[in-house]
């Protein structure tokens, strides 16, 4: 499957240790000299509608990818930042 990184924007980044959803995939981090993908993000949830600014964003190592799928990302992440749990 190829996937372009606006496919990749927005799906679901769920944790497989423990069903946890960590959020939606915000942004990717790349190797500019190597054109390698090196980590996804989340961009941290809003404080208080905005006005507080935002949480820490999560930055997920690509090594802890495990698939990706139509509607959602695998991963083998710490749940600390967890929404939900499903």
């Amino acid at each position: 499957m190829s996937c372009r990184i606006d496919d990749l924007r927005n799906k679901q980044v769920v944790c497989v240790k423990d069903g946890c959803v960590l959020g939606f995939v915000s942004d990717v981090e790349f190797d500019t000299e190597s054109g390698i993908l090196t980590s996804i993000i989340i961009y941290g949830r809003l404080r208080f509608f905005g006005l507080f600014g935002r949480e820490a964003d999560t930055v997920i190592p690509w090594k802890d990818i495990v698939v990706i799928g139509e509607e959602t990302v695998l991963v083998t992440s710490d749940s600390a930042m967890c929404i939900n749990k499903t």
